[in-house]
């Protein structure tokens, strides 16, 4: 069990932006928290190669569309969503690029895998080629899963550490608990903290052979990012979000979820000194499968005596895999903005995956 809650100098999110089904910034992004609206679309006969022809993608997200056509010839999906986050992130104010970038900026980004469809891609050609070694080198970077964050710090010039995290679902928690490490070890002033998936009919058959067979959400992509630094009291112009109470994650031991969940939450709330009846709204990932009842089964009993607006994404966007944490997150920010009257609540995230972690998040909402 890895309890990351701070005492005195907590640190606080100032920003955020996310690429998501709902389209491209976070002014879509809230706009579609706001209307509850579903995003699934009939995918094209290209597209629909997987095991089922619907998914939540960005709409017409094309990466050279989107970023120009200068150093994206051979980027692929995951990494032109997590640049194309970071970049509205850091274009959202002038503060934002300030303090996001240069030599104290440091960047954690959760992952399942990286790009499965370019990793499959080039084994393909390697195997398929005119001779086995016959293969595009400028491809390769894309099949290491750190290809997403390294490219974001090269595009803005992201000079302090640069870090990805495999965690599936719990990816963007695990991100955030590093973030917070970096900031409170002085090895960072500000953390570019977040998580990516992307669709692909490599990611879908995965999934689809992964499972358990019953019927799921549809699978959806996307990337949010979180400006992290620490609280500055004598910054009058930091524009606090919200307030990083804990953030708590586990390992499942056995087969029990639930018992694992469960301790994590009462933990971070022991720990973070927050009250149980402060909590205004929950996000939960909405895992499919057992690991998703018991993580519904968990928050219900936790929150039985308490009025939470339930933000769970699953419905609108999809499961969006390892950027779910993070889309989780960005959503209760979003919630926040819209209703006033959650100043000064807390805003619980919590996150289950079928590899056997677990975790939540605490945060102050401002």
């Amino acid at each position: 069990m890895t309890t990351t809650a701070t005492g005195a100098g907590r640190p606080v999110i100032t920003a955020w932006s996310a690429v998501s089904p709902f389209g491209i910034g976070r002014t879509a992004f809230a706009e579609g928290v706001r209307e509850r609206r579903p995003t699934a679309v009939v995918l094209d006969d290209a597209g629909a190669a997987g095991p089922r022809d619907e998914a939540c993608v960005v709409p017409a997200f094309e990466v050279r569309t989107v970023l120009g056509k200068k150093g994206t010839r051979s980027m692929d999906r995951v990494t032109g969503l997590a640049v194309t986050a970071v970049g509205a992130l850091l274009d959202d104010t002038e503060r934002s690029r300030a303090v996001g970038t240069g030599e104290g900026a440091a960047l954690a980004l959760g992952t399942t895998t990286g790009s499965a469809q370019s990793m499959m891609d080039f084994t393909r050609e390697s195997l398929t080629g005119d001779q086995p070694f016959f293969v595009d080198p400028a491809r390769f970077p894309n099949t290491v899963m750190n290809c997403a964050a390294g490219q974001s710090a090269i595009w803005y010039q992201l000079k302090g550490p640069n870090t990805t995290i495999a965690g599936g679902r719990t990816a963007g928690l695990h991100a955030l608990n590093y973030s917070r490490r970096l900031l409170a070890a002085g090895r960072a002033q500000t953390v570019l903290c977040g998580a990516a998936e992307e669709y692909s009919t490599a990611r879908a058959w995965l999934e689809h052979h992964s499972g358990d067979g019953a019927r799921t959400a549809p699978l959806g992509e996307g990337c949010a990012v979180l400006l992290v630094e620490p609280a500055a009291g004598e910054d009058a112009g930091q524009p606090v979000l919200a307030e990083i109470l804990a953030v708590e994650l586990g390992v499942v031991l056995g087969d029990d979820v639930a018992g694992s969940l469960m301790a994590c939450l009462r933990g971070a709330l022991r720990r973070s000194g927050a009250d149980l009846t402060e909590i205004a709204a929950v996000a939960r990932c909405g895992a499919p499968g057992a690991e998703g009842d018991a993580e519904a089964a968990v928050v219900s009993e936790l929150l039985a005596d308490v009025e939470a607006a339930d933000l769970t994404q699953v419905g609108l966007i999809g499961d969006t895999g390892a950027a779910s944490a993070a889309f989780q997150a960005v959503a209760l920010l979003a919630h926040a903005e819209d209703n006033p009257a959650v100043a000064g609540k807390v805003g619980l995230v919590t996150s289950v995956d079928r590899t056997g972690t677990v975790g939540c998040a605490l945060l102050r909402l401002r």
